[in-house]
């Protein structure tokens, strides 16, 4: 079993870049007003807490706790499920990726372990880091070739480290090159959306008792690091997602997940590629996320937010706010204008707006 599965992988993989350009052919745009979503369950494990999703082509993959990691077809409606251990770990996964051609899968906490889909047709350890403070908290990719994951400091700065070579080695930044951390400084591993990308821009937001911006022009080459206003000071609050619907224009949000109504200081937006940024809907609903995506084909204006109080929606670009449901979510992902994929505690579900 444990070889039929990243098999699996490989054959699925080799097909998604076509499908993803049919996905954007085949995209609408018409105009998005949306006031409701219908939640349709298509995996229930109350042992499970998925934190990870990637849509990869015509599937959803995702990886989790104890262990488990799997993918979803969304034609025939199936999924494919399996483990990967490590000696007598249960590893607990919180970040994936995928280029065209492979899966990735990150673990938190020591020893960190970093899996990829190997020729072998077993998934493939390709990066470990021992070290008692490692953390990864998030994962991506640039291109095929190019790739990063992102951790709390084991040093004097935050942990990152890139492959070049399509993800089969992986190389930890020197803190000589990134900017030093502030006492407290840390991400959170809660949806594997703590950093965005748009071209060759890379954007890290980090959180706990400093939350801030690390912002790299070039692939990770070089870095620098901007304020944000967002609610800090303690281990649990300030910057826990990041989307930009370009180069320029891009949405924080977090909060204090041990304060879920707590609404000042929580998002904000900016509009000159993370420079600056402005608080918006302060003091206003909704209270603490975990994951915020623009809408696609939505110029920007259009926003969902989830966690695990519930989803919201801004047809303003984050100025106001209204619930769309209760229901909670870690993170999400969305397939095209109307149709998202979500995961949380036990369970991933569609998400169809209308």
């Amino acid at each position: 079993m444990n070889r039929i599965i990243p098999l699996c992988l490989l054959v699925i993989f080799s097909a998604c870049k076509n499908e993803e350009k049919a996905e954007k052919e085949n995209s609408t745009t018409t105009e998005i007003d949306y006031s409701s979503v219908e939640i349709e369950p298509i995996l229930e494990n109350d042992s499970l807490s998925i934190r990870a999703i990637e849509i990869i082509g015509n599937n959803l993959a995702f990886a989790a706790n104890n262990a488990t990691f799997g993918m979803y077809n969304f034609d025939n409606k199936t999924w494919r499920t399996n483990t990967q251990k490590y000696d007598t770990l249960n590893p607990e996964f919180r970040a994936v990726a995928s280029t065209d051609n492979d899966f990735f899968m990150l673990s938190v906490g020591s020893p960190a372990l970093l899996y990829k889909t190997g020729d072998s047709g077993a998934m493939e350890l390709v990066y470990k880091e021992e070290h008692e403070k490692a953390f990864y908290d998030v994962m991506a990719f640039w291109n095929n070739e190019e790739g990063i994951a992102m951790g709390d400091p084991t040093d004097d700065c935050i942990s990152i480290i890139i492959t070049r070579d399509g993800g089969r080695t992986w190389e930890k930044l020197n803190c000589d090159i990134l900017p030093r951390v502030m006492e407290g400084e840390a991400a959170f591993a809660a949806s594997n959306s703590n950093i965005a990308m748009e071209g060759e821009s890379t954007w890290i937001l980090t959180g706990g008792m400093k939350s801030r911006i690390y912002f790299s022009p070039d692939k990770g080459e070089t870095w620098e690091v901007y304020n944000t206003p967002l609610i800090d000071g303690e281990a649990t609050t300030g910057g826990y997602s990041i989307d930009f619907y370009d180069e320029n224009s891009g949405i924080i949000i977090g909060g204090d997940y041990t304060n879920p109504e707590g609404n000042t200081g929580n998002k904000a937006i900016t509009q000159d590629a993370g420079k600056t940024w402005e608080l918006i809907a302060d003091g206003e609903e909704p209270g603490y996320k975990s994951s915020v995506r623009f809408v696609p084909n939505s110029e920007g204006e259009k926003i969902i937010a989830t966690g695990f109080s519930g989803i919201s929606i801004s047809k303003d670009s984050g100025k106001s706010w209204e619930e769309l449901s209760n229901e909670g979510f870690y993170t999400l992902r969305f397939k095209n204008d109307s149709v998202a994929y979500a995961a949380g505690k036990g369970r991933i579900a569609k998400l169809t707006f209308r």
